[in-house]
This record gives C-alpha cells, structure tokens and sequence, in this order.
C-alpha cells in the first residue's frame, strides 16, 4: 500500500516536498502512479475530474486562481475538495493562497510546496510511483549480466544454477542476483530483475557455504539490476527428454504478461555450461540484430536441395 507518508518520507528530498497544512492528512492512500493538474477542475468542469489521481498546482493554475476575488477562489478550490484526493502540490514555490489552506485542513487533504518545475517535480515522481505501481513477482533462480544480455537461470535446486553465475563471475561477467530474483515490469515488454535487499550479492555455494561475490571478486562483478532477456533453463540430463537441436523454432515462456525466449539446457559431469552461457548471449545479440543462425542455415539448406533437385530433372531430360 502506498500512502502520502511513504511518498513524502521516501522522496521528501529528491521532490524538495515541504508539508503546508497539518499531519493528519498523511495516512491517506495514493492509489496510483497518475498524476493530475486539475485546470478544468478549478473551473468548474468535474464530470471527468481524475481525483483519484495526486493533484499538481503549477504556475498556470496558481495564476487562474489569483485571477479571482476571495469568493471566487473560495468557489474554485471548493471545486475539487468535494472530492477525496490524495494530496495536492504546488510547484515553484508558489505561495498558496489561505482559502486553499484552510480547505485543506478542514477535509484532511495534505498540502505540499515544492520548489521544482512542474514538469520536473511531475518528471520526478512519476518515476518513483511508476515503480512503486509496476506489477512484479519473485522466483527462485539466478540473475547474470553476460555480455550485456540477462540471462535468467532457473530449474530444481541443486542442478548448479549458482556454480555455472560463479564460473561466469570468473571470467568477467556480472552477477545480479543468486537465490532469490524480484522481477519487475518496467515497461509493455521489458523485465528488470534485482535482488532481494537483505541477501545482495551473496551466494550460496553448496559445500562452501555463503560468500560474497562483491569483496572476493570486486565491484565489477556486481550490478544492482538487469533486464532480462532470455531464461535458461537448467535440468538433468535425460535419455527420455528431447532437446533441442536445430533451435528453428522459438520457445518462451511469459513472466508478469511478457513473453522471453527460453532455453532448456541439459546437465551432465563435464559439461561446459558457462561456456554455452556464452553462446546463448551472442547468439541473443545476433537475434536482437536480425539475424537468426538457425533460420539461415535452414533457409540454405532449403535452397541447395531445390537447386540440386532442379540440377538433377534438367539432367534427366537432356539427352546430348
């Protein structure tokens, strides 16, 4: 649950928020990341008047206001307090007027004054509500930055999900996140992964138990967050299990509503999977720029049988 208190706690500095009326108002809930300037609102237009959105008073606004008497003024801010907002904030230090203060006060709606532009304040917080309101789930896996393409590792614990991240660490790529991955939907198709705040970068290697990959390896082996692009999935080998061989045909799998290519890699003694890791992301690079190996290498091999084919019947029709 979001309140005006977590927002202005949170962000008090980053928004140079100062409060303008009394506490009580700070309990109530900012139910989503919108955020509203309520010009038509003060005018008296309220059929369409998004109250449930946090209310932005700039410069225009203000100057609507000191246009009016104290009557009128009175009758414009009472215009939009009938209604149940969130909250209510000036922009570039604007002097409120008293009438709005009071009003405030008497429906329990905080006040805030904040110094910045309105497209800048407005610019500010939609970033932090927008992160605060993005649909997000945890799983249980491995976050690794390889060659600036995210690989999420996932399948049964125990198959070396954390052993192949600390072979990648080794040779000069990034962990993210070991254990426990937060996914969040930063966008219609992107998904950003970090980790869990109280276990960082730690790992959990089994028969050596916890470490911490960012003072045995340095900071260049961590970063705080990474899209995620591909899931690799990790799983004993299996006689009974068809792989696959050609990768002709894509396979995905959707987290939060957002489809990701997958890719399932079999587990054997000896098996190099921090070097497949590798290929995964070149590959993933080559894909992003139009070019698919697979479909290539099919589409050539399409082409060499209808020549030979094509080769073969003008032979068998010649006679010379």
């Amino acid at each position: 649950m979001v309140t005006v208190e977590k927002m202005y706690r949170e962000r008090k500095d980053v928004l140079e928020l100062t409060l303008l009326t009394n506490e009580d108002g700070l309990k109530r809930k900012i139910p989503t990341n919108e955020v509203h300037r309520p010009g038509l609102a003060l005018a008296g237009f309220v059929e369409r008047f998004a109250s449930q959105r946090t209310q932005v008073l700039g410069e225009t606004e203000m100057s609507f206001l000191s246009g009016r008497d104290e009557s009128g003024r009175k009758k414009a801010v009472e215009n939009i307090f009938r209604f149940d907002l969130p909250c209510l904030v000036i922009t570039k230090g604007i002097a409120p007027f008293p009438e709005l203060l009071e009003t405030a006060n008497q429906k329990g709606v905080p006040v805030f004054s904040t110094r910045l532009s309105t497209v800048d304040f407005i610019n500010r917080l939609s970033v932090y509500l927008d992160r605060l309101f993005a649909p997000h789930t945890t799983i249980h896996g491995t976050l690794v930055d390889v060659y600036g393409v995210g690989l999420l590792y996932t399948g049964k614990s125990g198959v070396g999900k954390s052993e192949c991240a600390l072979d990648l660490v080794e040779r000069g790529h990034r962990l993210v996140a070991d254990d426990v991955i937060r996914i969040v939907r930063k966008a219609p198709n992107i998904l950003v992964g970090t980790g869990n705040e109280l276990l960082r970068h730690h790992m959990e290697v089994r028969g050596i138990g916890i470490i911490d990959i960012e003072k045995l390896f340095g900071i260049r082996a961590i970063r705080m967050q990474k899209r995620i692009e591909v899931e690799v999935t990790l799983v004993h080998w299996d006689d009974q299990i068809e792989f696959e061989r050609l990768g002709i045909e894509d396979k995905y799998t959707t987290i939060l509503g957002i489809e990701i290519p997958v890719v399932m890699i079999p587990v054997s003694p000896g098996k190099d999977i921090t070097v497949i890791s590798e290929v995964i992301a070149m590959n993933q690079m080559l894909k992003v720029y139009g070019r698919d190996s697979a479909k290539e290498f099919s589409k050539r091999l399409s082409e060499e049988i209808f020549r030979r084919r094509a080769v073969g019947d003008f032979l068998e029709s010649d006679f010379e």
